[in-house]
């Protein structure tokens, strides 16, 4: 089994939209005999966008999972490649980051006249997070304003990586008809319609002293990776090919160096010698540390190898309500081996599952197989309550995984059935959806008695709202699009919270006194505990943090969650018959909402951060525009032929409908993308809107 898992890669393909991820993962299937035919994106034929709202945008909106094989032209290595192509688009941004939780490696695709855009910076840092090891792919090469310099600097200056160009291209622009490997030192020409027969020849003359320049300085950059090759290098010893590949590759798996590739994808080049980077440079499974999690029971740090002889550990990581097979819980298993029909214990929840059936993924495809091993991905079936980031584990062996962490929604809207016979429809899609995705969320407005739905995006809820009619048959009013508020305090106070009360026949006390403070912007809540041991058992600290984090759901203001504060127990009292967890629970929430009723409590604001690419013609009137939206400019760069990319910090309140306002301005040529950068205060007269003028008084 060592074996096979050494020859198993596991990879995600990642970039900002339009770069080319999906026609790039067709070449990939197409010449790696999956598909006998070329997928095109805009004729809606590809194998990975095969939604339905995918083909008609155009766009990947949902992580596609597909598995192919491909041998090394050069090392002559046969690997089974498990690909995931995801989302490009911030909306969708989950998508990814539940994508690069699980997987071994990545491919990052940039566009060669845009370079490093936002959301390739995006996924970069996401892709940090996990530190997953990467390929990169310059794609479009064969495009006018085509800059691989400007690229390549842009990777080292934007996303602070140690890129290292493999190859260089063979004509510039129109003309780029191939790409000269550093390494072995020959041309490889695409000269057929398809691509699929690239022609070794050897280096063309003119190219001789500049591949020999570009050469020597990838062997040294590789060369400072290992003490023995830096060694040979400096004593002008003869390197050999691979001891290069063997180094590099070890380079690339520590993130220490990141390889880069040249290409057209859309016109059939440069996707084979990728193919084969990907088996020679980025890890198996076996190449990987172990995962890592803790015991739930002893509260100690386990670690589980790549191997099945292991405990069983696996991490579901995406759940799917598929019409045909049912609810589809993707899992990647890191250790031990899961066969259908088995028992499997979710650490999580603590409770047991039955596997029914295992399926491998094929995008919209599912071959069923008996068993899966450490290193699969697999689609489970059976499973009633494992969710998103829950451990599969042997309940022998327990070990609990770090959950995937989301990102919070920033918008919302109203969302009304077109009449009372599909609201019972509406509550049972609403609930499916949310399963599917984390980043989408519903609940019913206390006030108004509204259904409220809240998302990443206006394209998020947009697609939402399309699936709601399309897969669950539910007709729907949406509202016009909100500001998802956050709650926060400005100043610290403390207050008390008692349950003390006779109930059933049975009393309950408890008494907790705490202070509620600001926390650093973006430092989250902390819960600091001052009580000790002797004074207050453990078991209660933790359930008043409990009834703190239920408190700070909702805030004082208007609901909204509260972030960044920071919550101190200071003291608390309790009975040796009549305290009990839930006791504190209960007490911990009243303390909670009173100190921070009198701690000076606000409304938040999400300010997004905004890159508008529009022509160099249209860059005036778009930064003028985002002064009107209480935008403030950061930067107007050069971005390819013609093109300027506008940055701009602006609340997200000015930027709903931007998308329709832009193709106005812009005459249909312009483009952007937003993501969240900070919550800050709003303004005292959005304060009294929707407060009331008397606010203040109110909260003294």
């Amino acid at each position: 089994m060592a074996t096979e898992l050494a020859h198993i890669r596991n990879i995600g393909m990642i970039a900002h939209i339009d770069a080319g991820k999906t026609t790039t993962t067709e070449r990939m299937l197409y010449y790696s005999g999956y598909t006998h035919a070329l997928g095109d994106v805009d004729d809606g034929t590809t194998v990975t966008d095969w939604w339905e709202q995918e083909r008609e945008r155009g766009i990947t909106i949902k992580a596609a999972s597909i598995t192919t094989r491909w041998r090394d032209a050069v090392t002559g290595e046969e690997a089974q490649i498990n690909i995931i192509d995801t989302p490009g688009h911030i909306d969708f941004t989950a998508e990814v980051q539940r994508s690069l939780r699980v997987l071994d490696g990545g491919v990052v695709i940039f566009d060669a006249v845009n370079g490093v855009e936002p959301q390739s910076e995006t996924v970069w840092r996401q892709a940090d997070t996990y530190h997953v090891p990467r390929l990169c792919y310059i794609n479009k090469m064969d495009r006018t304003g085509a800059d691989l310099p400007r690229t390549l600097a842009m990777i080292r200056e934007r996303l602070h990586a140690q890129p290292v160009l493999l190859q260089l291209p063979i004509g510039v622009e129109s003309q780029f008809s191939g790409v000269v490997d550093l390494i072995t030192q020959q041309a490889l020409l695409f000269s057929d319609e398809l691509g699929a027969h690239p022609e070794l020849r050897p280096i063309p003359t003119e190219m001789a002293a500049t591949a020999n320049a570009a050469r020597e300085e990838l062997v040294e950059k590789i060369a400072e990776c290992d003490d023995d090759l830096t060694n040979k290098y400096l004593a002008g010893v003869l390197i050999e090919n691979d001891e290069l590949y063997w180094v590099l590759r070890r380079a690339v798996i520590s993130n220490q160096l990141t390889p880069v590739l040249l290409g057209s994808s859309l016109h059939n080049k440069g996707v084979q010698p990728l193919l084969d980077a990907i088996v020679r440079y980025l890890p198996s499974p076996l190449d990987l540390p172990s995962v890592e999690g803790v015991d739930p029971t002893s509260g100690c740090t386990v670690t589980r190898q790549a191997r099945v002889d292991e405990p069983l550990c696996g991490l579901v990581f995406k759940i799917v309500m598929d019409p045909y097979a049912g609810r589809l819980a993707y899992t990647r298993l890191y250790s031990g081996v899961l066969r259908a029909g088995s028992a499997i214990y979710n650490a999580t929840r603590r409770r047991r599952e039955r596997a029914q059936r295992l399926l491998q993924v094929q995008a919209k495809k599912y071959n069923e197989i008996p068993e899966c091993r450490a290193g699969d991905i697999v689609a489970i079936v059976g499973f009633k309550e494992s969710t998103t980031g829950d451990t599969l584990s042997d309940p022998t062996h327990e070990i609990l995984l770090e959950p995937i962490t989301f990102p919070e929604p920033v918008i919302r809207v109203a969302v009304e059935p077109h009449d009372a016979v599909e609201q019972g429809k509406l509550a049972d899609a609403l609930t499916n959806l949310s399963e599917e995705d984390p980043t989408f969320r519903y609940m019913i407005d206390e006030q108004t008695g509204q259904m409220i739905i809240s998302g990443m995006g206006e394209l998020h809820l947009e697609i939402i709202a399309d699936r709601l009619l399309r897969d669950y048959g539910v007709r729907c009013r949406m509202g016009a699009p909100q500001v998802a508020y956050r709650e926060t305090v400005t100043r610290p106070a403390q207050a008390e919270g008692s349950h003390a009360r006779e109930m059933g026949g049975r009393r309950h006390f408890a008494v907790v006194h705490l202070e509620v403070a600001p926390n650093a912007t973006n430092a989250g809540f902390t819960f600091v505990d001052r009580t000790t041991a002797e004074t207050f058992p453990r078991p209660y600290v933790a359930a008043a943090q409990r009834g703190v984090m239920s408190a700070l759901q909702s805030g004082v203001l208007l609901g909204y969650p509260v972030i960044d504060v920071r919550v101190t127990l200071l003291s608390a009292q309790h009975h040796a018959a009549d305290s009990s967890a839930e006791d504190f629970e209960v007490a911990g929430q009243l303390a909670c909402r009173e100190a921070m009723r009198q701690a000076g409590p606000v409304l938040l604001e999400p300010v997004m951060r905004v890159e508008t690419y529009a022509p160099e013609a249209y860059a005036g009137s778009v930064v003028h525009d985002f002064g009107a939206r209480r935008g403030v400019v950061q930067a107007v760069t050069v971005s390819g032929n013609d093109m300027r990319a506008v940055t701009a910090l602006t609340p997200l309140t000015g930027m709903i409908g931007y998308a329709t306002d832009l193709r106005s301005l812009t005459s249909g040529r312009g483009a952007f993308t937003m993501e969240l950068d900070h919550y800050a205060p709003v303004s005292e007269a959005t304060h009294e809107r929707l407060l009331g003028p008397n606010w203040r008084s109110l909260f003294a």
